[in-house]
């Protein structure tokens, strides 16, 4: 049995509960949170008898193996690095630090501890993704030439994700103070992920990111102070170019992420809302022969979830991606991203 505890009980933490819980072996045997209502809400929802509202507490406390850390941002260095020193097996929601610097600091405790460690990138759970990764390692579509990648959210422009003037897990995303990095760390993340991960590192970024017309606004302590889009133009190591951007504001787009590679033998394509009802396929084209530039469509069966691999990493020792060293990477990415906005510039991404 693999004993579970789960830190920071807010919206996000349901899933994280719903996927653990579904696993066999799995035992989720206590919750954290210093929001007492949140903490008393999660545990009556879900049925969990043992809450903490210190992390201290629950590290001096309580007997288990690993945690997943559902926290807001700027608390995933603090509590990943209490866990990793107290033996434990940690499962971190993304971004997984405010900064690279951070985001390494976490990634070498996590290496010399020598225990599990995954971020969640959740969209790698999409099985036409990982389809799509496998053809790119083969090789099958020759020197990648160009990548366009996005991700489209509607949440500040539509009712669709709720109302974000008046709910705590909105508010959150767009206040600074709260620890949120915006759009960058929370949707960027992913699609910086999607984009390198099948093609390879950025090697330079040229970013802009854009706050929308209620900067300055805010409701209660919320202060409305980050960035609700990016567009970037990117090199990477490899040669190919590309563009990769992500927006909040994008109305009538649910949750869209889109992502076409092209090579000089074949191209592949992905896009979905939702990787478990519309994320089971891929299209490739290798026809570079004819005018008709026939795309076929390639079903993948469903993959193993980011929950799902961090239970087996555990069982078998061999730890699966994405580790922290890969959340590291994306956020030295991000770092840039800051950087060549501010600067107005391209920025060179180093190692």
């Amino acid at each position: 049995m693999t004993k579970l505890v789960i830190i920071g009980t807010g919206s996000h933490a349901n899933k994280h509960f719903e996927a653990f819980n579904a696993i066999d072996g799995v035992e989720i045997v206590a919750i954290c949170d210093v929001d007492e209502e949140n903490l008393r809400q999660f545990a009556d929802t879900h049925g969990i008898a043992t809450t903490y509202r210190s992390a201290d507490d629950l590290f001096a406390n309580e007997d288990f193996d690993a945690v997943t850390n559902v926290t807001p941002d700027r608390f995933h260095k603090p509590i990943g690095l209490q866990a990793l020193a107290a033996g434990k097996h940690v499962f971190s929601e993304k971004p997984l630090a405010e900064n690279y610097a951070d985001a390494r600091e976490l990634f070498l405790a996590a290496r010399k501890s020598g225990l599990i460690n995954m971020v969640n990138f959740t969209f790698r759970n999409a099985s036409g993704y990982q389809g799509m990764a496998e053809i790119m390692k083969s090789g099958e579509l020759g020197r990648i030439n160009q990548v366009e990648a996005t991700y489209n959210q509607c949440w500040l422009t539509s009712e669709y994700w709720g109302r974000f003037k008046e709910e705590s897990k909105f508010l959150w995303r767009l206040s600074e103070a709260h620890g949120s990095q915006g759009v960058l760390g929370d949707t960027g993340v992913h699609i910086f992920d999607l984009a390198t991960y099948p093609v390879g590192k950025i090697k330079s970024i040229n970013c802009n990111l854009k706050v929308f017309e209620h900067k300055g606004a805010g409701v209660g302590e919320y202060r409305f102070d980050v960035n609700d889009a990016l567009n970037s133009m990117v090199e990477f190591e490899n040669g190919a170019v590309g563009t990769i951007s992500c927006s909040r504001a994008a109305t009538g787009f649910k949750n869209t992420i889109d992502i076409r590679i092209m090579g000089d033998l074949g191209g592949i394509k992905v896009c979905f809302d939702q990787w478990l009802e519309d994320g089971l396929t891929y299209d490739i084209t290798r026809d570079i022969k004819s005018a008709n530039m026939h795309w076929e469509r390639v079903a993948v069966p469903q993959t193993p979830t980011n929950f799902e691999r961090f239970i087996a990493s555990i069982r078998t020792g061999n730890n699966a991606q994405p580790d922290f060293e890969r959340g590291a990477e994306i956020q030295k990415v991000v770092d840039a991203c800051f950087e060549s906005s501010e600067k107005r510039r391209w920025v060179e991404i180093q190692g």
